[in-house]
């Protein structure tokens, strides 16, 4: 071979090769980036991803239906959400979004929570699990933020987070101290929300088999979580009048009766016996 014509011949390969060179390293570039959008964005919340299943189905035999909010849903028309129907029937309860973290407070929380009653409908309040921040720093800031009344849902944690470098086992005595300290102020079981896949994970631990659960588990006709739950946030792709954009739909797994027994209570008159005479005993109300 003629050494001279091997700079011809290199040119000549690579002019063959070229494009299919180009487009392996685009397609790699393209996977990379694919894994990381997945990994970062998608994995840790992929029951909300709404893009690729159009409008929601809407879940047979519930006949108590509500909504949850947050700042992402901007203003409300009230006048216009207190009257909608989800299918043909009317909204009974919504969740709002209160608190994240040690610091953080919705900056429409307190207008969602006013007019949320103002217009007949029962409350909650929902408080955002960081975990940047320590169990007992949330849970005195949800209790300084948030006053719940008789009448309104019991306070709701929502986590959907487990950090890496915490146990499991580390991790639900977080849980349970945030928990304990909001059922210790209201005297009721907090409710947990989380998606079933979590819930399985990480909080199948008896200690936890006492509070209620509100389940996110989106586009299927039938709940697969097996265990107990009192909510089901079926979709994040509702529509509404007085509501912008996207809203998530929740049902109630019971009558109306059932969702009022849940409800914190208007507390009981204390009753004490009165010592300074026992000839006639008599009851004074505090």
């Amino acid at each position: 071979m003629n050494i001279s014509s091997i700079p011809c011949m290199l040119r000549a390969w690579l002019k063959s090769h070229t494009k299919a060179f180009l487009s392996g390293i685009g397609m790699f570039i393209a996977l990379f980036y694919c894994i990381l959008f997945y990994t970062f964005l998608v994995s840790p919340s992929g029951f909300r991803w709404r893009a690729i299943f159009g409008d929601p189905d809407y879940p047979k035999g519930y006949k108590i239906h509500g909504i949850d909010i947050s700042h992402y849903q901007k203003d409300i028309n009230w006048d216009r959400l207190r009257n909608a129907l989800i299918q043909t029937y009317p909204i009974r309860f919504v969740f709002i979004k209160s608190t994240e973290g040690d610091s953080h407070l919705d900056k429409n929380f307190r207008d969602n929570f006013y007019w949320a009653k103002e217009n007949g409908l029962i409350r909650g309040a929902y408080h955002f699990w960081s975990n940047k921040s320590s169990a007992r720093r949330q849970a005195y800031f949800f209790l300084a933020m948030v006053q719940l009344s008789p009448g309104d849902l019991p306070p709701v944690l929502d986590v959907e987070s487990k950090p890496k470098n915490l146990t499991v086992q580390d991790f639900q005595q977080n849980i349970l101290t945030w928990l304990h300290i909001v059922e210790d102020r209201y005297h009721v079981k907090p409710i947990i929300y989380t998606y079933y896949k979590f819930k399985d994970l990480y909080l199948s631990d008896s200690r936890f088999d006492d509070y209620p659960y509100w389940i996110a588990h989106y586009y299927v006709d039938k709940m697969e979580y097996e265990g107990p739950w009192k909510f089901w946030q079926h979709t994040d792709a509702g529509r509404l009048p007085g509501i912008s954009g996207y809203v998530d739909l929740d049902i109630y797994n019971g009558s109306y009766y059932d969702l009022r027994q849940l409800l914190i209570p208007v507390p009981q008159p204390v009753q004490r016996i009165d010592s300074t005479s026992f000839d006639s005993l008599s009851i004074v109300e505090e």
